[in-house]
């Protein structure tokens, strides 16, 4: 299928604006990453890489970036809106709107408002944010707060198709980019803090017909449904909340899956098939190929939620195709992602729930400071339940081998108390007393680190807050990543060192984007703070002005 180009006109301050082509075929999703005037993917690629072969800016000339433009999107909640851009259109969500711009000028080219009835806001657990849209054949996706899926025309951002996914007041939400595979839409689902079950659906993008659901907790009579007791899984979480990879070769999606429900996990004893798990499935039927299960029973809330990168690494001299991720619960782990299995685990932060991941089996052994945990004692649990990385994706750079991630230096108290389910209200079983943050040294980390070893080449400390922003490497020798403080900031590769910053008027926990536009490299990021951080009860956090915008940077010529 060839793109077929046209200009759709809105009037914006009387001028007409070039809304782009909008017939963007499966082909030109697979090839996301080599069409570099292009961001047509959550993750930059199906396989979620975040890195760009742009070149333009390096080491050498990152000094002169400057700001190009900037746009309000009137909206003061935290933003994790990963830019899409296509032919010259930037679109861009917050929770209550969706945009698209001029992606040279920032110009809006149109603008949809949504409206929801007040009591949404109280089922979304971590912030009042989105985390972008998928676009595909003309079309623009997104998922809302009170659990709808909608299609937009990406040229004048007409309303097609508005289908309900599920009863918002059940304690779901929807915050996550969706995702276009094999010719089907796929979304999923938040709230595994209220008693809820986790899915994931697959709808057909022309008219949104609902095509399968994949439940990620297993009833009884259902595989893996022996891994809970009773009817548990039916308040069992595993939500769903972030976006997936594919690997077209292999014709498998690979999505993560959260927290099992309630928190306290004597409530509920056994595996907990599917919580904190990476699961392979096929993304025209939701067929399950293959499931690891990085935290058995876990009382942590340690999310596998992000998914991680699919990326090409030499394991014991042979050539492999991996799914590397840098899991909440500290350690690294890289798997054969044909088949699920385990290539290497290892701490890439302070863990101290577990003394090792078991090779042969895949399962954590458990420390002694997790059996007293079980026992019901009080305990000091590394990492804390923000995890070693939280959600922010982390980028790969193929030329130095390694993965960039904010990486988080916390523990926290924590101590089991009895569950009690009460609909639309949180569902943990635990006294939950927020985190420790040490007081002489780093809070968090930009790491460098080797995927089959855990370790760091190098580390960036943040100093005060620690960074929850998503990170971009590029051919330049760079990575790009933002502050809670609001700079933006470029790092050499190789060694951490900071090359330039620029202050957006707000925190950063956005993510990064580069493409290019008649032979100039642009980088994006939405600014606007607040996430799950802004729980934490940091004072801190105080001084952090309110605000989303979106900022456009190139070279000062």
């Amino acid at each position: 299928m060839k793109a077929i180009r046209s200009c759709g006109i809105v009037l914006s301050s009387a001028l007409a604006l070039c809304a782009g082509a909008h017939a963007q075929s499966l082909a030109d999703l697979r090839n996301d990453p080599a069409a570099t005037d292009k961001v047509l993917t959550y993750g930059m690629g199906y396989a979620n890489q975040r890195y760009s072969t742009l070149k333009r800016i390096d080491k050498g000339n990152v000094a002169r970036l400057v700001p190009v433009w900037n746009y309000s999107l009137n909206n003061s909640q935290a933003q994790e809106s990963q830019p899409i851009v296509y032919d010259g259109v930037m679109y861009v969500t917050t929770h209550t709107s969706t945009v698209a711009l001029n992606a040279v000028t920032g110009r809006q080219v149109w603008k949809q408002e949504l409206e929801f009835p007040s009591d949404v806001f109280k089922m979304a657990c971590c912030g009042l944010l989105n985390r972008g849209v998928a676009i595909y054949e003309g079309k623009v996706f997104r998922a809302t707060l009170d659990d709808n899926v909608i299609a937009y025309d990406a040229k004048t951002g007409k309303q097609l198709w508005k289908v309900n996914v599920f009863d918002y007041k059940q304690g779901r939400a929807m915050t996550g980019a969706p995702l276009v595979a094999g010719g089907v839409l796929m979304t999923g689902i938040a709230g595994g803090e209220y008693g809820t079950r986790g899915f994931i659906d697959g709808w057909d993008p022309a008219d949104g017909k609902h095509l399968w659901r994949l439940y990620t907790t297993a009833v009884q009579g259902e595989k893996g449904g022996d891994t809970w007791p009773g009817d548990t899984a039916m308040k069992g979480g595993a939500p769903t909340w972030l976006t997936g990879a594919y690997d077209p070769d292999l014709d498998l999606v690979y999505w993560g899956t959260g927290n099992g429900g309630p928190w306290n996990a004597e409530a509920r004893k056994g595996d907990n098939l599917y919580i904190c798990s990476v699961l392979a499935f096929r993304p025209k039927t939701g067929e399950m190929v293959w499931h690891y299960q990085f935290s058995p029973n876990d009382p942590f809330d340690y999310d596998a939620t992000e998914v991680g990168m699919l990326v090409d690494l030499k394991v014991n001299g042979e050539n492999r195709k991996v799914l590397a991720q840098a899991n909440r619960n500290g350690f690294f782990y890289v798997l054969d992602r044909a088949n699920g299995k385990l290539l290497a685990a290892n701490p890439y932060v302070k863990v101290n729930w577990a003394d090792r991941i078991d090779m042969t089996t895949g399962r954590p052994v458990e420390s002694e400071v997790f059996k007293r945990v079980r026992a019901g004692k009080d305990e000091e649990i590394f990492p804390s339940v923000l995890g070693g990385k939280n959600w922010e994706p982390m980028s790969w750079n193929p030329s130095t081998g390694l993965a960039y991630a904010n990486t988080l230096n916390i523990s926290w108290p924590f101590v089991l108390t009895k569950p009690e389910y009460k609909q639309g209200e949180w569902y943990l079983g635990v006294n939950f007393r927020g985190v420790n943050m040490p007081k002489n040294e780093p809070h968090g980390y930009l790491s460098a680190i080797d995927p089959m070893t855990g370790k760091s080449k190098w580390q960036m400390a943040w100093p005060g807050l620690p960074s929850m922003a998503g990170t971009l490497s590029t051919a330049g020798g760079l990575v790009f990543t933002g502050a809670a403080t609001g700079e933006v900031i470029a790092v050499d590769a190789e060694n951490g060192k900071k090359l330039w910053q620029f202050q957006t008027g707000s925190g950063i926990i956005g993510l990064p984007v580069t493409w290019e536009k008649d032979g100039t490299q642009y980088v994006s990021i939405v600014s606007g703070g607040g996430g799950v951080w802004a729980l934490m009860g940091d004072e801190r956090m105080a001084q952090i002005p309110a605000g989303g915008s979106v900022w456009t940077f190139a070279l000062m010529k």
